[in-house]
Order: structure tokens, then sequence, then C-alpha cells
């Protein structure tokens, strides 16, 4: 080789590569944040430092391809309502009355991660949230994201009572009497959100930084924030810069893409002649950046959510006689989007849950082919969860790539059972599917939807069991080394990173996820329990130096972790 002395070589370990070439390795080579090398590459080469790993288990970095990390950032401070630890409407209630009692009165109380099929069926009542704090406004929002519930004073102050229009797309629920019952759907959460919106960068930032520090724990080194900008998703219309403050200042830990809402792009003209596309300012679109920090696809909302009986299928919900959901957009405005953001250069992301929203999708990526054909799109289809078997064949042709959510299996599994009925669960968030047709597959976990942990994530793959222990259309699961695929290599091709991450391979970026045990040897049943030792980003050691009995920098000059970044 080249290069006779390097700066690290990681030894005494089992390294599963995902890189079907060389499958398994016990010693690792990295120079200037790249893997040089692996086993009989190294022989005859020097390191400034080799590190003994003391038998660990080494994968690629985790890469979750959709999460919300601002959100989850804010998440953190905010009123935990998942259950557990809530159980009932009373528990909810009482944690938002103890928040109550700890802040002034006027200010806001804002809530998290509540799921009325945990707690009987039923969301939260305006009434009782009046009771439980008076004097507050407050905001708790749904595990799903897609509808939130508030009290009196934030419904007054967003003109809910007095009858502002409410946006399409969206629905304010409401009592028998037909007054506002507190409950609001998908688009119609833009009436509190004005409220709030935009947030302060620094913020922003400190969620941004949270959220990174909290991947690392889990070997994720790689994410894609799954909307920012505008919209009932986005956060501020500057949110890409407090991505690039955390960056600067050394407090964005993990690789980043950013997913643009449909709603912050516009129309733009390339030359005259040229094919109308939107876009932002100054042409930038899917690719601009680097390894560090990238923008990814433009993000498309088509519906809303399957536990919260708002995704558009084509049959009702089977709890729910009448219900088929609804689309969050007139279906020609959401054509025109996919196919204007198509034409100008982007990657396009969809959100489709339903049946239904997937036909739309495919059918608006189909005639956005044939009106600017494009090689090489890699146009996604976020969630994908309710997909028919006639509809795997059509993501075959045009090349989508699916990304759904194994860990809503188990964790959000039985509310899926209820809201669609047996005979539809074997639809659901597929993945043997999606991999015995040829298609490619992600792995993510929309955090914080639900707990994002990649090893759970890649343990519901496999197992496909629901919280309550019941089996989840088992024929869908995987094996273990195609799940650690899904989180590593499937990934990096979803975001057009595959040349640079996704597997131990000599060349590619040196993000390593260091194990407790080897997911693909252990039991399928303990994958979960997994723990991460340490996480290596571009040759750093950015969390595990106590673990590990490793020093904090892998690079030459050893010390504490260093705030520059890796490359």
């Amino acid at each position: 080789m080249a290069v006779v002395r390097i700066d690290t070589i990681l030894t005494d370990l089992t390294a599963v590569t995902v890189d079907p070439s060389r499958p398994v390795a016990h010693r690792i080579g990295i120079h200037h944040g790249r893997i040089i090398g692996l086993d009989g590459d190294l022989e005859g080469v020097r390191a400034d430092r080799t590190v003994s790993l003391g038998g660990a288990c080494v994968v690629p970095g985790f890469n979750d391809a959709h999460n919300h990390m601002a959100l989850f950032g804010l998440s953190l401070t905010e009123v935990d309502l998942a259950s557990p630890p809530m159980r009932t409407l009373e528990d909810v209630y009482a944690a938002v009355a103890e928040r109550a009692r700890t802040q002034p009165p006027g200010s806001w109380i804002i809530g998290s991660g509540y799921d009325q099929n945990k707690l009987g069926g039923r969301h939260p009542h305006r009434d009782g949230l009046d009771r439980a704090a008076p004097g507050h406004l407050v905001w708790l929002r749904h595990t799903s994201a897609h509808m939130s519930v508030a009290n009196s004073l934030a419904l007054q102050a967003a003109g809910v009572f007095s009858k502002a229009a409410v946006p399409d797309g969206g629905r304010v629920a409401t009592d028998p009497d037909g007054r506002p019952n507190g409950l609001l759907e998908e688009q119609a959460q833009l009436l509190l959100r004005r409220l709030r919106y935009p947030y302060p960068r620094a913020q922003l930032v400190e969620a941004v930084a949270a959220a990174g520090r909290h991947y690392l724990s889990e070997g994720i080194t790689t994410c894609t924030e799954a909307g920012i900008g505008q919209g009932w998703i986005g956060h501020s219309p500057v949110e890409a810069a407090a991505y690039q403050d955390a960056l600067d200042g050394g407090r964005l830990p993990v690789r980043v893409r950013l997913m643009v809402t449909a709603d912050t792009v516009h129309p733009l003209q390339d030359s005259p002649g040229a094919a109308p596309g939107h876009g932002l300012d100054l042409g930038m679109r899917t690719g601009f950046g680097d390894a560090r920090l990238r923008l990814g696809a433009v993000k498309v909302f088509s519906d809303g959510s399957l536990i919260g009986r708002t995704a558009a299928l084509c049959c009702d919900f089977a709890d729910e006689v009448g219900n088929r959901g609804y689309l969050q957009a007139d279906p020609e405005v959401l054509r025109e989007q996919i196919v204007t953001a198509h034409a100008a250069g982007w990657q396009v992301a969809t959100h489709a849950i339903g049946d239904r929203a997937v036909d739309l999708v495919l059918n608006a990526y189909a005639e956005a082919q044939a009106r600017h054909p494009r090689t090489g799109t890699r146009h996604r289809i976020e969630h994908c969860a309710v997909t028919r078997p006639d509809q795997l064949a059509r993501l075959v042709s045009l090349g989508v790539v699916p990304v759904p959510q194994a860990a809503f299996v188990g964790q959000i599994g039985d509310g899926m059972r209820t809201a669609l009925g047996e005979e539809r669960v074997p639809w659901c968030y597929r993945h043997r599917s999606f991999l015995d047709a040829g298609l490619t597959v992600p792995g993510s976990s929309d955090r914080p939807v639900v707990r994002g942990t990649p090893l759970l994530g890649i343990h519901d793959m496999v197992n496909r069991r629901t919280q309550s222990g019941e089996p989840f259309a088992p024929e869908e699961g995987v094996s273990p080394l195609e799940a650690l695929r899904s989180y590593t290599a499937g990934s990096a091709y979803a975001g057009f990173d595959e040349a640079e991450l996704g597997s131990i391979t000599p060349g590619k970026l040196a993000d390593l996820a260091v194990l407790s045990d080897d997911p693909t040897a252990v039991p399928p049943d303990r994958i979960g329990a997994i723990t991460v030792l340490g996480t290596v980003v571009g040759g750093v050691l950015a969390y595990g130096a106590d673990a590990l009995g490793a020093p904090d920098d892998l690079s030459p000059g050893g010390g504490a972790v260093r705030s520059t970044t890796p490359p």
C-alpha cells in the first residue's frame, strides 16, 4: 500500500463490514478520517496509535434515514407524555399540572408523545387541560406529530374559537355541541404553530446539539432530518442556518442530510426555454453541501397518520366506519409539487402512509419522469406504510426507495393493527416483500414518533412483534444481517452516500459503531439489548472513551475530544 505509516489501527475486534466482498474483519486501519485497510492490508504498516477494542463487535455507523432531529432535541425539554409512563388521561393531566406548578402564569406548557391508543382510545380534552393548568397556554403533541391538543387559552390565542380559517388538509375536532374540543389534526396545527413560529435560532442550535449527543450514544453517525423550513413540520425559515451554526461551533457531532419542505421551495426559472421547477434561491438542490452537512430531498406531505386515523386509505379504517382519512392538500396541488421539484433536479421524498396516498405519489412520480426524464432520481416514499401487493411492481419500475420504520411495529404496532384490521396487517410496514422485489430499503425511526435507537429498529425488523408481544406480519421479517444492512448501506444509498458511507470498506469514511455483541450472531430476541460501547465519526472517537478504555481521539495527539469536526 502507498501509506506505510497511518494514524490508527483498531485491533482485537470482530467487524461485520456489510461489504459482501470482505464480510468480516479483525483489524481496521484509519488514516485522515478514512478506512485505509483491513486485516492483511495492514501487514508491515505502522500506526501512530494501536487501540485494542477488547473483543468488541464493530459495525458501520448507523444511519437513520428519516428522523426529526430538531423536534427530538426540543422534546427533551418538554413534558414527556409517552406510554409508559403515561397509562391514563389522568396521568397526562397530572403531568401537565406538575409542570404548571413550576412555570409562571401565562407561559407555554409544551408536551409531546401521547398516544390515544394507549390511553383508552381517547385524546386529552380542552376541559381537562384547563383544569390541570389554569392560566397557562397548553399544547400537547401526539406521538405521530400529525395532531395535537390545546387548552382554551391556546385555542383562543390561535383564533380557533373565533372561527379562524382552517388550512386545507386539516381539521378542528369538536364536541357534539360544535365547540372545539382541543384536537387539531394535520394542517390545522398551523393555527397554533403560528404562535410559536419561527423558533429562535439559538434554541434550535441547542436542540440540534442535544439530539446529536444522544445519537452518538446510540451509534448513529449520520441522519436525515425529514423536514426543515416552513409548513407544520418546520421550525424557522432559516432552519438550515441553525444546523450550520451548530456545525461551525463544533456542536453537530453527526453527519446530517436536510430535507426541505415543499412549502419552503418556490418557482425558479433556470433559463429561457428550460422546464420551470421549484427550488431554493441560487438554484441549490439535493446534493449541495459536503459529507458533514448536505441538502437532501424536497419533502412533500401527501397524507397523515395511521394511528391517528388521518392517513389516506382506499378502504375504511377498521374501527371507524366511514373514515378513510384524507390528503393534506388537493391532489392536483400535491402532483404539481412533486412534478416541479423533480423538474428542478431535486430528489423528492413524499410522506405517504395509506395505500390511496401511495397510489397518488406513484402516479405523480411516473408523470414527472414522463414529462422530464432523468436517471438516478431515487425518489422516495417516506413510510410507504400500507402497500398493496399490486403497488410493489410500480415501486420497482419507477426506481422508488421505500422508507419504512420497523420500530413502529414494536412500539405502536398494536394501535396500527386496531386501525387496519387483521386482513390489512400483512400490507403494513413491509420489509421482506420490498427486498424480495429488488428494492433497497433504508433503516429509519421517524424519531421522536417512537424511540429511535437503531438496535431497537434492527430488532423489530427481525422479530416483528408488537409491544403486547403479538406477532405483526412475521412473514415480513428479515435476517439480522439484512436488517443491519438497511440501517447502514441501505440508508447510505437512499441519501446518495454509498460511495462514502454504509460499509467498513477501504476508502470510505471511518464512521463506526462499537457494540457489546454481534447483532448478526446473538439470538434474535436479544438484538435490542445490545449496548453501544463507542461511536467513531471520521476517525474520531466521539462517544465511549470510558467504556472502551481508549483515548478520546483516535487520531495523532490524543487528548480530549476535539471541537473541530472530523472529515
